[in-house]
């Protein structure tokens, strides 16, 4: 017997839609920022790497505590407008993807007890269309079993890609 119900904790519809308001009113205040980038726009501004981010840092570090030191060519209040952004985002987007990765192991083990039970019930309709024994179950089977291949799969090479 397979192991079924593995979360079984569900949220209400009430908390679903708090939920959703949520993200909504997460959404709206951080629409100032939105900006469309085109794939060529990433692949030219790219992302800074650790190495750089720690440069950068550093700079910072140079223009709050020695600012004797600055260069006139750069506007140190946009950098610093700039580098106090660039955190801020970091910290939401740490904390958005940790959700996502709770969000999406709660998922994976609702989507799990679903086909577990789904095959409970796909084995119990087939025992029932064997024996007759009532109307319908033969038409559930029919429309079932198309989801099964008679055929074993072949190994084929997994896309590296994906």
């Amino acid at each position: 017997m397979p192991i079924t119900n593995l979360n079984n904790t569900h949220l209400s519809v009430a908390q679903i839609t708090a939920a959703k308001d949520s993200v909504a009113e997460l959404e709206n205040a951080l629409q100032p920022i939105n900006v469309t980038l085109t794939p060529e726009d990433r692949k030219k501004y790219g992302s800074i790497n650790e190495q750089n981010k720690l440069f950068v840092n550093k700079v910072s570090d140079f223009h709050q505590n020695q600012s004797q030191l600055d260069t006139a060519q750069v506007d140190w209040s946009e950098f610093e407008k700039d580098h106090t952004s660039r955190l801020g985002m970091e910290n939401i987007i740490s904390r958005l993807e940790s959700l996502i990765i709770k969000l999406k192991n709660a998922k994976i083990l609702h989507d799990y007890d679903n086909y577990q039970a789904a095959l409970t019930d796909y084995a119990y309709t087939c025992y029932m269309a064997g024996t007759g024994a009532a109307d319908g179950f033969e038409n559930k089977m029919n429309e079932l079993k198309q989801f099964f291949s008679k055929t074993p799969a072949k190994d084929t090479p997994k896309d590296p890609e994906n």
